[in-house]
């Protein structure tokens, strides 16, 4: 059994959209980050998305047990194009039938130069795989973001895209995923030690 333990990345205090633009996370939590480094496997995996705010919760998390893994670029948050940086009231003036598709029919609907849903959902499904063969039947700890780890509820639940964004994900939450001989199981959603 492969077991992944999703973390999403420490907070930002961004009031806008925050995809692939690079932003710092607060990480001044040490009690919290303490809890969550305890709570995780003390032997596993480690890695994270390329993106610094995800880079500096795994180097927090690390430990001499944890095996540090190249960070992976398809693990990144959804692609929001050029609402990355905008506030959401100034997205649903600027397109507002396409935000609202975006977000009550997600799927295909793309962001202006961004990508939908199942595009996202696709690149990170690839690389989950990916990291599967190559590390099978292990403790994975994966830093990512919120739609990444949305993607893989979806998957492990079998539901469609909406139901899964319905699930809140804290910053230095964790969600665990098991995987045994194809099947797909979610263990807990969103859990704050």
């Amino acid at each position: 059994m492969t077991i992944w333990h999703w973390v999403r990345h420490g907070p930002t205090h961004e009031k806008t959209f925050v995809g692939w633009r690079d932003v710092p996370a607060d990480l001044s939590d040490t009690a919290q980050i303490d809890r969550l480094t305890q709570h995780l496997p003390a032997k596993a995996y480690l890695l994270s998305s390329d993106l610094g705010r995800a880079v500096t919760t795994a180097d927090v998390l690390a430990l001499p047990t944890r095996t540090r893994l190249a960070h992976e670029a398809d693990l990144r948050e959804l692609n929001f194009g050029r609402w990355d940086g905008m506030r959401a009231s100034d997205i649903s003036i600027s397109h507002p039938d396409l935000s609202r598709a975006y977000w009550t029919t997600p799927g295909d609907v793309v962001a202006p130069d961004g990508e939908s849903w199942n595009q996202a959902a696709s690149r990170i499904n690839a690389a989950v795989d990916r990291i599967n063969a190559r590390h099978p039947d292990t403790h994975i700890i994966a830093v990512a973001h919120f739609g990444t780890i949305l993607t893989q509820i979806q998957r492990a639940l079998g539901v469609d895209a909406h139901a899964a964004m319905a699930y809140k994900i804290d910053n230095l939450s964790t969600t665990e995923i098991h995987i045994s001989d194809g099947s797909w199981s979610v263990l807990r959603i969103n859990h704050t030690p």
